[in-house]
């Protein structure tokens, strides 16, 4: 497995960090990670091993207040800026990988920003992975979501801590000490990312109905932050032809940090190999694991 690192410039001139990994031989197709909230691109391992094993290239970004990319911790001044992101993250990988498929997977925020891009840009996305995404309610406290909300227009950088605990993001003790020591993770979110989010996430219950690009849509039946009843309503209101779901029983937010990781990571390759073997569309399929 090769590794690099690098950055590429986003909206506002930001320069972002991002890393990737490669198989020895000639990629099949290419997967660009778009981790949530106080994520970063180091911590989906099981994925990237996974993947790489099955000759796939594999990029990971760090959102701007995230990680190793510059900003302030949880804040963006404007929805925008997110996707603006990921469309530049995306055209990075599809230069450096002349000729392949580049799909995109995005966890819990991530997520809803990859979906947010998919209706925007159907006819180059191959397909999309969605874990967690988070378009419906949420398990931050309605008073400090609130809080955000009222505080957006006059004081939009004010930032509180989310108050998602650690342990809601996996059933693994190591990830869970994992979480609480790594210095690139936060739980933090300003004031104007909530109002973005909230509009967001009600305008796209709506807007998703129409979307085109292929999904396989993951999620854990016991996740708290991000409940699995939005993700079940959003499959089961998609008029696409082309959709996947699958949930885990007992699975927590983070699936690809819990104790399913290993089937997670194998339920993603397989679908992505379908859609690289079969470039027709596929049956709608559901599955509780």
């Amino acid at each position: 497995m090769r590794h690099r690192e690098g950055r590429f410039t986003g909206d506002g001139k930001l320069e972002l960090y991002y890393q990737c990994w490669h198989p020895a031989a000639e990629v099949k197709a290419v997967v660009g990670i778009v981790p949530g909230l106080g994520s970063h691109s180091g911590l989906f391992g099981s994925l990237v091993e996974g993947l790489v094993a099955s000759g796939y290239g594999v990029y990971s970004v760090d959102l701007r207040g995230h990680g190793q990319s510059p900003g302030q911790r949880g804040h963006i001044n404007r929805w925008a800026e997110l996707c603006w992101d990921v469309g530049k993250f995306w055209q990075l990988m599809a230069a450096q990988n002349p000729g392949a498929l580049c799909f995109l997977l995005g966890h819990s925020l991530g997520a809803t920003v990859v979906l947010d891009y998919a209706l925007r840009c159907s006819d180059a996305l191959p397909g999309v992975v969605a874990i967690a995404p988070a378009i419906g309610p949420v398990g931050v406290s309605p008073i400090k979501m609130g809080i955000g909300r009222a505080f957006s227009r006059v004081w939009p950088r004010f930032s509180l801590d989310t108050g998602l605990p650690e342990e809601a993001g996996s059933r693994c003790p190591d990830w869970v000490a994992a979480y609480a020591s790594d210095p690139l993770r936060h739980r933090q979110g300003t004031a104007r990312l909530a109002t973005e989010f909230l509009n967001t996430a009600r305008r796209l219950r709506t807007e998703l109905l129409t979307l085109q690009v292929p999904l396989l849509l993951l999620q854990g039946s016991e996740d708290s932050v991000v409940p699995p009843d939005g993700s079940r309503l959003l499959f089961g209101q998609l008029s696409l032809i082309d959709k996947e779901y699958r949930e885990y029983s007992g699975g927590l937010h983070d699936l690809h940090n819990d104790i399913c990781a290993r089937q997670v990571s194998l339920d993603v390759v397989n679908w992505i190999n379908r859609h690289v073997e079969n470039k027709g569309l596929l049956c709608e399929l559901s599955y509780h694991q």
